[in-house]
């Protein structure tokens, strides 16, 4: 069965393939709204884990709505949940058996309820999967350090492919680069480097 896994290459999406691949054949799709080259982190990482990669096309007009939201909410949560269903309402449409994010039980964003994934099910003739779904942050930092070799370091720092690189980086041309800290907190993000 083929299964398309939306992939940041950060450590849950990688993890969630470990976890899946025994079970489908895995490709591994990053969201891209034409706005940044960062889908090209996501690629490496992939290759490094020896999965197929794609890049996924979403409409760029989603990425706008979504800065916009954020800059209404003055906080980014609402804007990356916008693009997260968008991006699985696009990987839905392809040709996967199933579709798959590597979301935990205890993310605040994005997330994905049980309606919204029965909806996606039901419009698509897929199956949706959140394999990290039963773990929390801990769990699944003791799976990383078993399996991953991870680079840590501030949201700013990290070269990575996930929705909040592109949404930053239309900010920063429309705002200034300074506005990025008007509406996303600090916090770390993670990019796999190797797979062990």
């Amino acid at each position: 069965m083929e299964l398309g896994l939306l992939y940041s290459g950060g450590k849950d999406s990688t993890l969630a393939a470990l976890l899946l691949e025994e079970f489908y054949d895995v490709t591994l799709l990053t969201a891209h709204f034409g706005v940044s080259d960062d889908w090209q982190h996501a690629r490496e990482t992939a290759a490094a884990a020896g999965f197929a990669f794609e890049r996924l096309e979403c409409d760029p007009e989603v990425a706008r709505d979504a800065v916009n939201r954020i800059r209404e909410d003055g906080y980014p949560r609402n804007g990356i949940q916008l693009v997260h269903q968008h991006a699985l309402e696009r990987l839905a449409a392809l040709e996967f058996d199933a579709v798959a994010d590597g979301t935990r039980r205890d993310d605040r964003v994005p997330t994905v309820s049980r309606a919204q994934a029965q909806s996606l099910e039901d419009r698509h003739d897929v199956d949706y999967i959140a394999p990290l779904s039963g773990f929390g942050r801990s769990a699944v930092d003791r799976l990383v350090e078993a399996r991953l070799d991870v680079t840590v370091g501030p949201s700013e720092e990290i070269e990575r492919a996930d929705y909040e690189a592109e949404l930053r980086a239309l900010i920063a041309d429309e705002d200034g680069p300074a506005a990025i800290a008007d509406y996303f907190p600090d916090h770390e993000q993670t990019y796999v480097t190797n797979v062990r």
